[in-house]
C-alpha cells in the first residue's frame, strides 16, 4: 500500500503566507473532510514549556480550528499531563503554560481542554491486543472525540531519535501512569526518607500491592505489582521515583501501540499535519530549545501518520545541516540519518511497528505544492 502525503515549503508571498499554506496542505490531505456537523474534535498539539520557543506557532492552529468549523465541528485544542514534574504535570499549570504561550481563545479560536483531567487521572482503557500491551490508558477527552486532528511539530528526542506524528499521538495522549509503562517495565520501589505516609499511592494501586510498613511509610510488594505506573503518577512527593529505564525499540513500539489505541475507535476519522520548521534537536518538553539541525523546510499533511512521519524524516535527511547546529559541529555528511547522528537511536522503531499495527504505510507518494518548482515524487 502507498499513501498520499502533501508537501509545501516554506517559501513565501502575498497571496502564500504559512496561513494558507496550512489550509491548502489541510485540504488537499482532506484533513477536515471527515468532520460531521456537532462533532467534537480534538487538536492534538504539544503547548510547550515555558522557555521553549520551537513549538507549533498558535496562529498556525487557528487555521485548522477555522476550517472544523466551516464543517460544523466542534474544535479543541488538547493534551495531556506530563509524567515528569514540570509545567505541565496537572491541568492548571498545563492550560496556565498554554496561555502564557500564546494559546488563548483569541488567538486559536478553540477551547484548550486538558484530555486527562485535573492530575492525570481521567483515561480510558482501550483493547489494542498488541505486542506489549493488551490495553492502553488513553485520555479520556481524546477517546471520547468524534474525531482527531494530530498537528506536530518535528524534532529530534533523546529516547525516539525524533518526535513527529506518532510520538504526539502515543506518548501525548497516554495518561500519566501510562506514560509509566511506556518508559520501563521495571517495578517501582519507594524511597522511605522521601515517603510522607500520606496513603496517595495505596489508594491508586489496583492490585492492592502497596501497604504500610515501619512508620506508615509505603512498601510495594513485588509480586503483586503489575507495573502500571499509578504509584509514581500520584505519589504527590516524588518518593516513587520516576524509572526512565527502556530499550530503544521497546519504548518506541510501546508508543506506536499507545498511538494505535488513540486512532483505532477513530477509523476514517483522523487527519496528521507535520511542521518541519524549527527542526531542534531536543524535544519540546525542554525549557529551553537549541539551534535547529537544519532551515525551515515545510508543511506536510497526510490521513496517514506513518507516511507523513516517514516523509518528514526523508526531506530532513535529504536537507544541508546549519552549520553551527549541534549537528553541524560533528562534521558528519550532509546525507546522513541526521537525528540518529544527533542520539544514536534508530528512528524507524516507532514507523515498523505502527505499519505493523496496520496504521499506515511507509511507502507514500510525496505532492508537492505552491513550491519553487512543483514536482510529484514517488
Amino acid at each position: 500500500m502507498t499513501s498520499t502525503v502533501y508537501y509545501t515549503d516554506m517559501t513565501t508571498k502575498a497571496d502564500r503566507n504559512l496561513l494558507e499554506k496550512t489550509r491548502k496542505a489541510a485540504k488537499k490531505a482532506g484533513i477536515t473532510a471527515c468532520i460531521e456537523k456537532n462533532d467534537l474534535v480534538a487538536i492534538k498539539l504539544h503547548f510547550g514549556e515555558p522557555g521553549n520557543l520551537a513549538f507549533t506557532p498558535p496562529p498556525l492552529l487557528r487555521v485548522i480550528t477555522d476550517m472544523v468549523r466551516e464543517r460544523g465541528g466542534k474544535p479543541f485544542l488538547t493534551d495531556a499531563n506530563t509524567l515528569y514534574r514540570g509545567k505541565r504535570r496537572n491541568a492548571v499549570d498545563h492550560i496556565e503554560t498554554a496561555i502564557k504561550n500564546g494559546f488563548t481563545y483569541e488567538t486559536v479560536g478553540a477551547p484548550v481542554i486538558i484530555a486527562d483531567g485535573l492530575i492525570g487521572a481521567d483515561y480510558v482503557n482501550v483493547e489494542i491486543g498488541g505486542k506489549h500491551f493488551d490495553t492502553v490508558k488513553i485520555s479520556s477527552a481524546v477517546h471520547q472525540a468524534d474525531s482527531i486532528i494530530a498537528v506536530s511539530h518535528v524534532k529530534g528526542h533523546e529516547l525516539f531519535g525524533f518526535g513527529g506524528a506518532l510520538k504526539n499521538l502515543g506518548m501525548g495522549c497516554g495518561s500519566p501512569s501510562g506514560k509509566q509503562t511506556m518508559h520501563s517495565d521495571m517495578v517501582p520501589k519507594v524511597d522511605p526518607e522521601k515517603c510522607i505516609a500520606c496513603g496517595t499511592c495505596i489508594k491508586y494501586c489496583p492490585e492492592d500491592a502497596i501497604s504500610r510498613v515501619e512508620n506508615n511509610k509505603a512498601f510495594i510488594n513485588e509480586e503483586l505489582c503489575i507495573g502500571c505506573g499509578e504509584c509514581v503518577a500520584f505519589c504527590p512527593v516524588e518518593a516513587i521515583p520516576i524509572n526512565w529505564k527502556t530499550d530503544e525499540a521497546a519504548i518506541q513500539e510501546k508508543t506506536a501501540e499507545y498511538a494505535y489505541g488513540v486512532i483505532k475507535p477513530k477509523q476514517g476519522k483522523t487527519g496528521f499535519i507535520n511542521y518541519v520548521m524549527n527542526v531542534t534537536p531536543d524535544c519540546d518538553c525542554a525549557p529551553w530549545n537549541d539551534i535547529p539541525i537544519v532551515s525551515n523546510l515545510g508543511i506536510l499533511a497526510s490521513t496517514d501518520p506513518i507516511s507523513v512521519d516517514q516523509a518528514s524524516l526523508d526531506i530532513i535527511n535529504q536537507a544541508p545541516v546549519i552549520s553551527n547546529s549541534v549537528l553541524g559541529k560533528k562534521n558528519e555528511p550532509a546525507d546522513a540519518d541526521k537525528f540518529r547522528a544527533v542520539h544514536k537511536k534508530n528512528t524507524g522503531y516507532i514507523l515498523d511497528h505502527g505499519e505493523f499495527l496496520g496504521m499506515g504505510s511507509r511507502k507514500h507518494e510525496l505532492k508537492t505544492f505552491w513550491m519553487k518548482q512543483s514536482k510529484t515524487v514517488k
